[in-house]
């Protein structure tokens, strides 16, 4: 061996692992901060990780690292930008490093974890030209193997919201045009927090998980990625546990209310049901009258979905929308059944929602179910009513089994707006309007029962809460073998 040149190798190799500098370091730590390294480091299992690609640079250190190695044992391909260096521009270089490890984890079927943080493209086309090439590759990759970013501080960058969730810290920013752009075109004072800061953010939905720290985000990478398969080749991850899967269910007894205009805590009704009592949710700040996340059930990952009947009595809008189509989405790609909870008293009544086009928003639901292969199941709670209801995973648009509890009210419209659209003259002329009203809901509200839809075989039982837990580890436990195929095409057209 050329002892020289190894040892070249080794220094080389020390000067790389330094990233920039002491001094640097230091900064990044005062403000609280990991470093690119110490993310990597902190995320994978010890001692697993191998780098890729150390040399690749037109300089003595890239900023951008890049990888694989394992999170409890599953295999994972990585890259961590530096902003340490160059307060981690994307360069040509450091666009190519991603790009490579993109292709790599796409050749071997793993998933991709990216840590962000920097302040946009180096300033030369060749970034540009880099960053292209990332967007194409990260497309390209979507719905073949899972995408997860964590945003540690800015964020200029497109690519993360091409991934499939983006976990970001209280530090993080994120945002398409700098506050120094916006404020030379406006010319109004703009501060980086209220266009790209976390509450921003969580608001819009551009981010699904806000955590306090570098720790905590990236815990909450492992944790999401617990849940997920290497690839959409692969099943859903099992992992043992001692919840009986034959559990009874009572407590949702005391969970729902008798009277059905009293609100009640859907989270508490699904962390009853499944494993351990655990839930992990996504996107808990956005569009918060719908609830959506992972959970495990007869040791298995499933995706829910439900209604949050603390927020708008569960009614839909475009945000909620967009949320559970996508969330479905991925699910679907990642065959990752799907267990949807539906407490809805329909769509949001709003001028403001009409004018921005509802209609085409709501179509995304019924397409993202419609189009959805893997187990489909759901329990209707409470309030089902109209299209919403046929949205949210009814026999319309595909699903395999659907329960209804006793508390279910099926039907098109609810019953006091039926009542004053039906019987509205009839009850002005009432010697008693309001008693004549509420004996008329009454009526109405009877109709609703769940027995009507199973007689129309809209529903396939209507079960006891208690059981819950069991029927529906029953159901899925029959649907795997569950095959089906869409009609041959080079891809649908949804109404984006």
């Amino acid at each position: 061996m050329k002892k020289k040149l190894m040892d070249r190798i080794h220094e080389m190799k020390k000067v790389i692992r330094k990233m920039g500098g002491e001094a640097e370091i230091r900064r990044q730590h005062e403000k609280g901060k990991l470093t690119a390294r110490e993310r990597v480091d902190l995320l994978l299992d010890s001692g697993s990780f191998i780098e890729l690609k150390q040399f690749m640079s037109e300089k003595d250190v890239e900023n951008v690292i890049i990888g694989y190695g394992t999170v409890d044992g599953k295999p994972v391909c990585i890259y961590s930008q530096d902003f340490t260096v160059d307060r981690g521009l994307l360069s040509d270089f450091s666009a190519k490093k991603i790009a490579e490890v993109i292709d790599f984890a796409m050749k071997t079927g793993i998933p991709l974890v990216g840590f962000i943080e920097g302040e946009g493209l180096g300033g030369s086309i060749e970034s540009l030209e880099g960053y292209g090439k990332i967007m194409y590759k990260s497309s390209m990759a979507s719905g073949v193997i899972p995408q997860i970013t964590g945003i540690f501080g800015e964020c200029r960058l497109m690519f993360p919201f091409v991934g499939d969730f983006v976990i970001m810290t209280e530090q993080g920013l994120m945002y398409n045009v700098s506050p120094t752009i916006i404020q030379a075109v406006t010319g109004k004072e703009v501060i980086k927090e209220e266009i790209g800061g976390w509450k921003t953010s969580m608001n819009s939905g551009n981010c699904h998980i806000v955590t306090g720290n570098d720790e905590e985000a990236i815990e909450a990478v492992r944790q999401l990625l617990s849940y997920l398969p290497l690839n959409n080749l692969e099943d859903v991850p099992v992992v043992s546990n001692e919840d009986d899967p034959s559990r009874t269910t009572p407590e949702i007894y005391d969970i729902i209310p008798d009277d059905p205009f009293k609100i009640y805590d859907m989270h508490k009704l699904i962390m009853t049901i499944f494993d351990n009592g655990e839930f992990f949710e996504i996107q808990s700040g956005f569009a918060q009258n719908a609830i959506t996340g992972f959970a495990r059930i007869d040791e298995r990952s499933a995706g829910i979905v439900a209604n949050n009947p603390k927020v708008n009595v569960g009614c839909l809008d475009i945000n909620s929308c967009n949320k559970i189509s996508r969330f479905v989405r991925f699910c679907d790609a990642f065959n990752i059944p799907i267990i949807t909870f539906v407490d809805t008293g329909g769509f949001f009544p709003s001028v403001e929602q009409e004018q921005q086009g509802i209609l085409r928003h709501c179509a995304k639901l019924f397409y993202s179910y419609s189009e959805a292969t893997v187990p489909l199941i759901t329990v209707i709670v409470r309030k089902a009513y109209g299209s919403s209801y046929a949205a949210l995973g009814s026999k319309f648009v595909g699903a395999d089994i659907v329960y209804a509890y006793p508390s279910a009210e099926i039907a098109l419209i609810d019953p006091e707006t039926y009542v004053e659209l039906e019987y509205g003259e009839e009850i002005s002329k009432a010697e008693n309007p309001a008693e004549r009203r509420r004996k008329l809901v009454e009526e109405i509200r009877e109709k609703m029962s769940p027995l009507d839809a199973a007689s129309k075989g809209h529903i396939d039982d209507v079960i006891d809460p208690r059981f819950t837990r069991s029927k529906i580890i029953g159901a899925l436990r029959i649907m795997e073998t569950k095959r089906e195929k869409l009609p041959p095409k080079k891809h649908g057209n949804p109404p984006v």
